[in-house]
């Protein structure tokens, strides 16, 4: 059996979004590659969440999430805010200009091109991830800016692939 070539993973195109939460009056965010829409009608869309992260939890546990669509000129510094530290340890959202949705979860709007909040239709076990499928329920386009890329935030932004990330290979 020959050997996968896992630079061939990193030839799919993806962006970089912020996922978010919240449960009993508290909110969790990370970043995720993997979000995509699934159909038009209805309009739904799929996050795929790490099983280890505290956004999977509330995510599962409120039935409802929120994605923020990042713009290129997104600092590392924020990158990192949700992407390297843990909700259940820091506050990710103190000093972060969020609105909170119509079913609950916080919408960033720091660095936001569009957001978009769905509640779960469905769930699917993936491994180490669950994929979950949301109806949307409301979306907005928060300013006319170029999105970033996850192959942006790669070459130009020099960034590290998190060991909980859907494209992250030892």
């Amino acid at each position: 059996m020959s050997k996968i070539n896992i630079s061939a993973f990193y030839k799919i195109s993806y962006g970089l979004y912020i996922v978010t939460s919240a449960k009993t009056g508290r909110l969790a965010g990370q970043i995720a590659n993997t979000v995509f829409q699934v159909t038009s009608e209805p309009v739904q869309i799929a996050v795929c969440l790490n099983k280890e992260n505290t956004t999977h939890d509330f995510v599962r546990e409120s039935g409802a999430f929120g994605i923020t669509v990042l713009e290129l000129d997104t600092p590392m510094e924020f990158i990192g805010r949700f992407g390297f530290r843990k909700s259940s340890e820091f506050d990710k959202f103190k000093g972060v200009n969020y609105k909170v949705g119509k079913t609950g979860v916080p919408l960033v709007l720091d660095h936001a091109v569009a957001v978009i909040e769905a509640r779960v239709v469905k769930e699917c076990d993936v491994g180490s991830h669950t994929l979950f499928i949301g109806e949307a329920t409301d979306a907005e386009v928060v300013k006319d800016a170029e999105v970033l890329t996850y192959a942006d935030y790669h070459l130009i932004k020099k960034g590290k692939t998190p060991r909980t990330a859907t494209v992250y290979f030892e």
